[in-house]
């Protein structure tokens, strides 16, 4: 049988992992998608961001793949779309999530939370179990210096479109030595959603270096290589602050 394509059937990938662990809940296979709309200094897949890379696939495939891990779900695991920016191809997106949907399986986006569109409101308020939102910062001048551009309140709207839909969210905060890990920061973001009914925990993301090579086989220059990595006592403190304001909070 030959497979037509169109824009609503086709996703641009980067890679794709069987049995990722650090992604949502249970054992899931995760799709990086191709593309982003930041560049974040800390990003880590920046090979991501180009949106004219990875390759194409049909969500077919991408659906009989999720259907061959099935069984090593379980009740919690499923699929998770992440990148990039997975919102960036939210129609196509959103024929991916209502078939793995009539599969049975539990769905998941991972995203910075600036596509706020039809497709996007379709997919928050009827097929995506779960959202993981990436809170970059907390301050509109501290958010433009580690992304570029401006935040006006984009990734907060989002957050109040999700909890006004009922479903579950987990925010993800990348924790940077003098930058991020504030205690007066930390306390703005945790009162800011200290009232949120759907969230269900924050994941500190503690700052790493990793991506590094990458930038330097782009031929990109890393602004952040003189940033140090947070100490374990840093790391405590803040999540002792964030557990004032949320259900759970864990450190990945």
């Amino acid at each position: 049988m030959n497979i037509i394509k169109s824009k609503e059937n086709i996703l641009r990938i980067h890679s794709i992992e069987s049995f990722g662990t650090h992604d949502g809940p249970g054992i899931r296979m995760v799709v990086f998608m191709q593309g982003c709309n930041l560049k974040c200094l800390y990003c880590h897949n920046p090979d991501t961001i180009d949106k004219c890379g990875g390759k194409e696939m049909h969500i077919d495939e991408l659906v009989q793949k999720a259907i061959n891990l099935k069984s090593y779900f379980g009740k919690r695991g499923g699929v998770t779309v992440s990148g990039g920016e997975p919102l960036l191809q939210s129609k196509a997106l959103l024929t991916f999530f209502k078939r793995l949907k009539a599969e049975g399986i539990h769905t998941n986006i991972d995203t910075n939370g600036r596509i706020l569109n039809h497709f996007t409101e379709d997919l928050l308020d009827n097929y995506a179990d779960l959202v993981m939102l990436d809170i970059k910062h907390v301050t509109e001048q501290g958010y433009q210096f580690l992304v570029g551009q401006k935040n006006k309140e984009t990734s907060f709207e989002f957050a109040k479109h999700r909890e006004a839909s009922g479903k579950k969210m987990w925010l993800r905060y990348v924790l940077i030595p003098g930058i991020t890990n504030k205690p007066e920061l930390l306390h703005q973001l945790g009162d800011r959603f200290k009232d949120y009914k759907t969230i269900e925990k924050i994941e500190i993301q503690p700052y790493h270096k990793l991506g590094i090579h990458k930038w330097e086989t782009l031929g990109w220059n890393y602004e952040l290589k003189d940033a140090r990595e947070n100490t374990k006592e840093e790391i405590d403190a803040a999540a002792e602050i964030l557990k004032n304001y949320f259900r759970e909070v864990k450190v990945n």
